[in-house]
């Protein structure tokens, strides 16, 4: 079976104004959201989340990419790391069980529609 990765941006943060000072960065409290949610759901040969130190969206807010070897990588962005784990689970859910991996922007949790960034077609080998 195919492993599938949710990279999940650690450092990033709606507003490095609204970041008290020592406080957890919003990425890091949506990877351990997720962590917790995908461990439930997912088994260890479907799912890796890889937390990464940046993924360049920086005044994005929260950021996440789902990638797999020959299926798009998506790239969301403005998530919020209270309300965006269970859409990101249904999400993966759908990813994983679709052969090539192309979801419509309908298929797609609410929340996601207007956090979705960019589709990028799978480089095949």
């Amino acid at each position: 079976m195919t492993k599938h990765t949710l990279f999940v941006c650690k450092s990033c943060h709606r507003s490095s104004e609204e970041r008290p000072e020592k406080a957890p960065f919003d990425g890091d409290i949506l990877l351990d959201q997720l962590n917790t949610l995908c461990a439930q759901q997912f088994h260890a040969n479907e799912l890796k989340i890889k937390p990464v130190g940046c993924l360049w969206a920086c005044s994005q807010g929260c950021v996440v990419s789902v990638s797999s070897h020959d299926k798009p990588t998506y790239l969301f962005a403005n998530l919020l790391p209270e309300e965006s784990p269970a859409p990101l689970v249904e999400f993966m859910q759908l990813y994983i069980k679709s052969r090539k991996g192309v979801l419509a922007w309908e298929q797609l949790p609410d929340l996601l529609q207007s956090a979705i960034v960019a589709q990028i077609p799978p480089v095949k080998s």
